[in-house]
C-alpha cells in the first residue's frame, strides 16, 4: 500500500526518469467512427480498439514516460464521453473497468520510478476552482456549485483550456458552506482534536465527472511544485479524506481509483446501491441510506396503501438503473405489486421519446407512477404531462426530486399535488444561519482568477444582480450595478438564508464529523495498545489512509438534532428517510409536509410510520386511489395468473367444491378435512351432513310405521290363536308350532327397527344377529309343521304308524332348538371374529356423511343368508311334496305359496341390497325383513282367521273332516 502523504507518494505525480516528455495527451472520440487519437508532440498515433489502446498506454508506461497527470486526462476525458453518448457501440467500447486498470497501471509506474530518484518534480497541475483553508490536518470536498460546463475544442496540437463552468447553484453553495461551517465549529470546540487546527480545499467539480476527477487527485496528490525524498521529510499537512462527490456515477468512479489506495470518501449524497459493494469500493462511506433502502422504502408505501400496480421511470444513469434492478427483484406478489411498465427517460432533449414515454403512462390502469430520476429530467418530463393533460395520478418521488421547488409551482400543482416523496433526513445545525450572514466577497481578487472558487464572488453577483469591477464589456453600458460588497444579504430574497429544511446539508456535516471523530479516536490511542501490527498507535504525520478507514468504520456518536452515526459493515448509515407530501392549498399556494418516516432499526426492521389525516390526496374523492390490476379476489376463490400478463394481473377462479380459501387474493384452495365440506360461499368449512335412515324422515316413519303394524297384527292373530286354543281349527294345525311361529314373526317384524335410526355399535351387532335367528326360528317352525304334515299323512296309511313317534311334541320342540341353536353359533362365530361396526361412508357422497353399519365379514353375513335360504328352500321343497294331500291337510299349499313369496323375497334383495347405497341399503333389507315377514303372516294365518272371525260354522270338527270325504 501506498502512502499519499509522505515523499515516496509524491512520487504518483512527479517522474524525474523520464527520457521523453510527452507534451500532450488527448483524445478525441468520433461517435460514429469509435475511434480514438493520442498525441504524441510531432506524430499522433490512433486507436480504434480497446485492447491497441491498452497496448499503446502500456508501451509508454514500460518506456518510463507516463505521467499520471496526462494518463489520468485519457481515463477522465473518455468515461466523460462515456456518459454524454447515447450510442451502445460506445458503451460496449467504453469499459470502465479497462480505464480504472490504465489509469492503476499509470499509478504503479509513476510509483515504481520515483523510488530510484531523490527528488520528485511536478510535471503539471489541473487547474479547478476551489476554496481553501490552512490547518494541521487537511479535509477535501467535492460540490457541484457551478452545473453548467463547456468544453474547450480538442485539436490534439495544443493543451486544451481549462472547461469553463457556469449557472451558479445557491443550494449546491450552501452545502459547500456547511463543510466550511462544521470546520470552523470543530476547530471551536477544545473537547474535540485538541491542539489540533483543521483546514479544508474545497473544489467545485461543475457537476462533471473529469473535473471531479481531477480536484479528487489534486487533493490526494498535493500541488508541490517539487519534494525531496528525505527520510523525515516535511511536506504537505496529512490528508484526513474526502466529503463528497454527490453524484453515484461520479462516485463509482472516483471511489474506485481512490479505494486502491485506501482513500476514504464520504458522500453525502451519492445513493446508488452498488456503491455498498466492499469489494470493489472498500474506502466508501456515506451519510445517505443506499437506493436499496429506498426502494424498500417506497415498498413499504405501496403495501400500505394497497397499490400492486404501478409504473417505474427511472434515469439513464447508475441511479436509476440500479433502483430499476432492485424494483424488479423485490417487488412483486410476496414484495407488495408489480411493474405495469419500466421506462428510461432520455438525458437531452428528445420530445419524440418523452412523447412515447407519457403515451404509455396515459393507456396504462396503472394510477401510481414511481419516477426515480432527478429534477431536470422530472421537468422535461412534467412539460409533456401538461401538453397531454395526463391527470388523475399518484407520483411517488425519489429524494432527488421531492423537495426540488421548480416543480412545486401552481402551473404543475394540478398534475403532481398530493405527490408522496422519499427525502433525505431533515436536521437542524445551530449557528449556521449566522455563519451565512458572515460571507463577504474577497475584493483582493477578480473573477476571472484561475484559482478563484466555488468563490464567494460569483454568489455574490449571483445574488444582488452585480458585477464587481472591472465589469464585463457593455455591463455599465446596460445600466448594469457594480458590486461594492456592502450590500447586505438579509434585505433579499433567496434560498441560501433558508435553514429550515436541511437535508443534504445535514449529511454534509454528518460526514465532516465522522471523519474527524474517526481522527479523533486515532489520536487518542495509547501506545503501546494500538489496533495496527505489535500494538502500535497511528501518528498524525505519518498518517496513512487506511488507518483513518479503522477508525471511520468504528465510528458511533450523536449528532446535536440526536441523530445517532455510525456506518455498517458495507460502509452505509443508518437508514431512515422521512415521508413527504404536496400539498396544494385552497390559496394556490404549495406545502411540503412531513407525513411519517421509514426507518430500519437493529430489532424490528423496517418500519414505516404514516400520518395520514396530514396526507392531501389530489383526487375528488380526497382518498387513496385504487391502483391495481386486478381487482383482489375475495375469500371462496383463488387466484389464477392471465397468461403472458404481471403475476398482478389474474382471474379470480371459484373454489371447486369440498375446498376453501378463507384469505383474500389466495393462491390456493384448500381441502376440507374428510368430515368437512366446503360453505355454499367456499369460503370456510361445514360439518358434512349426517346420512342414515332415520326415524324423522318419510321412508323411515314408513318402515316404522309397518314395522309396528305387523308387530301388532302377530299380536292379535296371536291373541285370537290363544282365545280360539281349543277349536278345532286351531287344534287341527299344531297349535303349539303356531304360537311360535306367530312369536317368531313378531320378532322379525321388532328386528327390522335396529336398522332404522343413528347406527351405533350395539345395534349393528344385533340387528343381524336378532334378524338371522328370528327366520331361522320362523323357518324351522313351518319347516318342522311341513315335516309333521308328511308324517301325518303317511301315519294314515297301512303299517306307517311308526312314522308318527319320530313327531312328537318333544321331538318338534328339539328340531326347532337345534335349528336355532346353529343360527345363533354362526352369529356367535361372526360377531367375535369380524363383528360388524358403525362406519362413516365418504364413497358414495363427496358433501355428506354416510353412517352405516360395517358388516365386518362378508362371509360370515353369506352364512347367515345362506342358512336361512336353506332352511327356506327345504322347507318349500316338503311342502311342495305335500301340496296334493287331502284337504284336511291344506296347510302344505298355504306352507308352498308362502315359502315362495319369501324365498322371492329374499332372491330379490341380493342385487337390490347390493347396488344400493348407504341408507338405502337399510331401507332394501327393512324391507325384504317387512314384505317377507308379512307374507309368512297372511298366507299361513290369513284363511284360518277368516274362518274363526267371519265363518265359524266351518271351525268345526265335522265340517273340517267333511271337506276330507266330500268332493
Amino acid at each position: 500500500m501506498f502512502n499519499f502523504y509522505n515523499q515516496t507518494s509524491k512520487a504518483v505525480i512527479y517522474n524525474t526518469k523520464a527520457q521523453i516528455i510527452i507534451n500532450n495527451i488527448y483524445k478525441d472520440i468520433e461517435y460514429k467512427s469509435v475511434s480514438v487519437g493520442i498525441y504524441f508532440g510531432p506524430c499522433p498515433y490512433s486507436f480504434t480498439s480497446s485492447s491497441a489502446l491498452m497496448g499503446g498506454v502500456t508501451r509508454l508506461i514500460n518506456m518510463g514516460s507516463c505521467k499520471l497527470i496526462k494518463c489520468v486526462d485519457i481515463v477522465i476525458r473518455l468515461h466523460s464521453e462515456k456518459e454524454m453518448s447515447q450510442s451502445k457501440v460506445m458503451r460496449a467500447f467504453l469499459d470502465t473497468s479497462l480505464f480504472f486498470l490504465m489509469l492503476y497501471l499509470c499509478f504503479s509506474s509513476a510509483v515504481s520510478s520515483s523510488l530510484y530518484s531523490s527528488s520528485c518534480q511536478l510535471k503539471g497541475q489541473f487547474h479547478v476552482n476551489g476554496m481553501h483553508k490552512t490547518g494541521d490536518v487537511i479535509l477535501g470536498g467535492l460540490f457541484a456549485v457551478n452545473t453548467i460546463s463547456t468544453d474547450p475544442d480538442l485539436s490534439f496540437t495544443s493543451e486544451p483550456q481549462k472547461p469553463d463552468c457556469y449557472g451558479l447553484d445557491v443550494v449546491d453553495f450552501r452545502q459547500a458552506q456547511t463543510m466550511a461551517f462544521a470546520i470552523d465549529e470543530i476547530n471551536r470546540n477544545s473537547n474535540l482534536l485538541p491542539n489540533v487546527t483543521l483546514g479544508y480545499s474545497l473544489y467545485d467539480n461543475c457537476a462533471q465527472l473529469g473535473i471531479g476527477f481531477r480536484a479528487a487527485l489534486t487533493l490526494v496528490s498535493g500541488q508541490e511544485e517539487q519534494v525531496t525524498l528525505e527520510e523525515n521529510c516535511v511536506g504537505t499537512p496529512p490528508f484526513l479524506g474526502i466529503v463528497g462527490d454527490s453524484s453515484s456515477t461520479r462516485s463509482i468512479a472516483i471511489s474506485t481509483v481512490l479505494g486502491l489506495y485506501s482513500v476514504p470518501l464520504v458522500s453525502y449524497f451519492a445513493t446508488c446501491s452498488c456503491l455498498s459493494d466492499r469489494q470493489k469500493f472498500p474506502s466508501f462511506f456515506r451519510t445517505i441510506p443506499s437506493d436499496a433502502f429506498q426502494v424498500n422504502a417506497m415498498i413499504q408505501i405501496l403495501k400500505h396503501f394497497g397499490w400492486t400496480w404501478a409504473g417505474l421511470i427511472i434515469s439513464d444513469n447508475d441511479y436509476g438503473f440500479h433502483a430499476a434492478r432492485f424494483f424488479h427483484s423485490d417487488l412483486g406478489p410476496a414484495g407488495g405489486g408489480c411493474l405495469a411498465y419500466t421506462e428510461i427517460l432520455p438525458r437531452g432533449d428528445d420530445p419524440a421519446e418523452l412523447r412515447r414515454i407519457v403515451d404509455v403512462m396515459r393507456k396504462s390502469t396503472a394510477r401510481v407512477v414511481i419516477v426515480f430520476a432527478n429534477s431536470f429530467l422530472m421537468i422535461n418530463l412534467m412539460k409533456e404531462v401538461v401538453r397531454q393533460n395526463v391527470t388523475g395520478l399518484q407520483w411517488i418521488a425519489s429524494e432527488a426530486w421531492t423537495s426540488v421547488a421548480v416543480l412545486q409551482t401552481p402551473h404543475l400543482m394540478p398534475y403532481l399535488g398530493g405527490t408522496l416523496g422519499i427525502a433525505i433526513r431533515r436536521g437542524e445545525i445551530p449557528g449556521f444561519r449566522d455563519f451565512l450572514l458572515q460571507i463577504r466577497p474577497d475584493l483582493h481578487h477578480n473573477n476571472t482568477d484561475g484559482n478563484s472558487m466555488v468563490r464567494v464572488n460569483l454568489f455574490w453577483e449571483h445574488t444582488f444582480q452585480c458585477r464587481f469591477a472591472p465589469p464585463p464589456a457593455g455591463w455599465v453600458e446596460a445600466a448594469g450595478e457594480l458590486c461594492t460588497g456592502q450590500e447586505v444579504i438579509e434585505n433579499v430574497e433567496t434560498d441560501f438564508l433558508d435553514v429550515s429544511d436541511l437535508r443534504p446539508e445535514y449529511n454534509v456535516y454528518k460526514a465532516v464529523y465522522a471523519l474527524v471523530y474517526a481522527l479523533d479516536d486515532m489520536l487518542q490511542c495509547e501506545p503501546g495498545r494500538g489496533p495496527f501490527s505489535n500494538n502500535t498507535c497511528a501518528h498524525l504525520q505519518r498518517l496513512e489512509p487506511w488507518q483513518i478507514i479503522y477508525y471511520l468504520e468504528k465510528v458511533n456518536f450523536t449528532t446535536t438534532f440526536g441523530d445517532r452515526v455510525s456506518f455498517d459493515e458495507n460502509g452505509d448509515a443508518l437508514p431512515v428517510y422521512d415521508i413527504m407530501n404536496w400539498a396544494w392549498l385552497p390559496d394556490g399556494r404549495t406545502k411540503v409536509q412531513r407525513v411519517g418516516e421509514v426507518k430500519r432499526s437493529a430489532f424490528k426492521g423496517e418500519e414505516l410510520t404514516l400520518d395520514e389525516d396530514k396526507i392531501f390526496w389530489n383526487f375528488e374523492s380526497k382518498q387513496p386511489p385504487r391502483s391495481v390490476c386486478s381487482e383482489s379476489c375475495p375469500p371462496g376463490t383463488r387466484m389464477a395468473r392471465k397468461k403472458g400478463e404481471p403475476e398482478c394481473c389474474f382471474d379470480c377462479v371459484p373454489c371447486s367444491e369440498g375446498k376453501i380459501s378463507n384469505t383474500t387474493d389466495s393462491m390456493e384452495c384448500t381441502s376440507c378435512p374428510e368430515d368437512f365440506w366446503s360453505s355454499p360461499q367456499r369460503d370456510h368449512c361445514v360439518p358434512k351432513k349426517t346420512d342414515f335412515l332415520s326415524y324423522h324422515e318419510p321412508l323411515g316413519i314408513c318402515l316404522t310405521t309397518t314395522s309396528l303394524l305387523g308387530t301388532c297384527i302377530c299380536v292379535v292373530v296371536l291373541g285370537i290363536f290363544i282365545h280360539h286354543h281349543s277349536t278345532p281349527i286351531v287344534r287341527a294345525n299344531n297349535s303349539e308350532l303356531s304360537f311360535q311361529l306367530l312369536v317368531s314373526l313378531k320378532f322379525c317384524f321388532l328386528c327390522s327397527l335396529l336398522f332404522i335410526g343413528r347406527p351405533r355399535l350395539w345395534t349393528c351387532q344385533l340387528r343381524h344377529a336378532a334378524f338371522g335367528i328370528s327366520f331361522v326360528l320362523c323357518v324351522s317352525c313351518i319347516l318342522v309343521k311341513t315335516m309333521v304334515v308328511l308324517a301325518v299323512f303317511r301315519a294314515s296309511k297301512p303299517g306307517g304308524e311308526s312314522s308318527l313317534k319320530w313327531f312328537g311334541a318333544v321331538q318338534q320342540r328339539g328340531t326347532v332348538l337345534v335349528l336355532t341353536t346353529i343360527q345363533a353359533a354362526i352369529c356367535t362365530a361372526w360377531l367375535v371374529s369380524a363383528s360388524p361396526v358403525p362406519h362413516k361412508n365418504t364413497q358414495y357422497h363427496s358433501d355428506k356423511i354416510v353412517y352405516e353399519c360395517a358388516v365386518g365379514s362378508t362371509v360370515g353375513f353369506a352364512v347367515l343368508l345362506g342358512y336361512i335360504g336353506l332352511l327356506a328352500v327345504l322347507s318349500c321343497l316338503l311342502a311342495f311334496l305335500a301340496r296334493n294331500l287331502p284337504d284336511s291337510f291344506n296347510e302344505a299349499k298355504l306352507i308352498t305359496f308362502s315359502m315362495l313369496i319369501f324365498c322371492t323375497v329374499w332372491v330379490a334383495f341380493v342385487p337390490a341390497y347390493i347396488s344400493s347405497p348407504g341408507k338405502y341399503a337399510d331401507a332394501v333389507e327393512v324391507f325384504a325383513i317387512l314384505a317377507s315377514s308379512f307374507g309368512l303372516l297372511v298366507a299361513l294365518f290369513g284363511p284360518k282367521c277368516y274362518i274363526i272371525l267371519f265363518r265359524p260354522e266351518r271351525n268345526t270338527k265335522k265340517a273340517i273332516m267333511g271337506r276330507g270325504t266330500g268332493s
